[in-house]
């Protein structure tokens, strides 16, 4: 059964089962659902603790990283297309909106942090014309946490599907970006890597203004 991604999406965070995107080139990737539906983990905490307030996470998803901030005392919103997912996001004391990331009504020029992480870089498969859009949410001291494919892996921006069983999603655009060239991605939207790191297997960079 064909549906719409949002469909497959939010089926997989209510049964909290398995999720896997599936990209034009034959990559099948396995995503982390029990992830997104737990409490903030020891690496979500490290990379968290970086963000100074008013904190805005693009494509929050149900909340985990929200929801720990708001614990720090961080102020803190999360956005997202899914319905399902800032009801989740709510339901864990996580203030969240229902919005697009390139159409959202947002004030301009004010977060002091802005989080693009479990892969959301890929969001409308242009890295570029997303961090365009999520720079001009920054305050002039402001920074991007945006968490990025292992190096070596290169950028891609190719079609992908979600797959949940039987029920599989329309194709929609995408994007991955691997850490040894998010510098150049950044550049190219007049930001800069501050810091990049990686833990646990999982990889991150800081982006500021260039």
């Amino acid at each position: 059964m064909t549906s719409r991604p949002f469909g497959v999406y939010e089926s997989a965070l209510e049964a909290g089962g398995s999720l896997t995107a599936r990209h034009a080139d034959g990559v099948v990737q396995l995503l982390s659902v029990h992830r997104w539906l737990a409490d903030a983990d020891p690496v979500d905490e490290r990379l968290i603790a970086r963000a100074r307030g008013p904190v805005l996470d693009l494509g929050c998803g149900p909340g985990r990283h929200v929801s720990a901030l708001v614990q720090r005392g961080i102020a803190a919103l999360g956005i997202d297309a899914s319905p399902r997912a800032v009801q989740l996001a709510s339901a864990r004391g996580a203030e969240a909106v229902l919005g697009d990331v390139f159409d959202h009504g947002l004030e301009l020029g004010v977060w002091e942090t802005v989080l693009l992480l479990d892969g959301n870089l890929g969001i409308g498969g242009d890295p570029v014309a997303l961090l365009r859009q999520t720079a001009a949410l920054l305050s002039p001291t402001g920074a991007v946490l945006v968490e990025t494919d292992q190096p070596g892996t290169g950028i891609q921006s190719l079609p992908v599907r979600l797959e949940r069983g039987e029920d599989v999603s329309h194709w929609f655009p995408w994007a991955r970006v691997a850490s040894d060239q998010i510098a150049q991605v950044a550049a190219d939207a007049g930001l800069r890597v501050a810091d990049r790191w990686s833990d646990e297997g999982r990889w991150f960079a800081e982006l500021r203004w260039a």
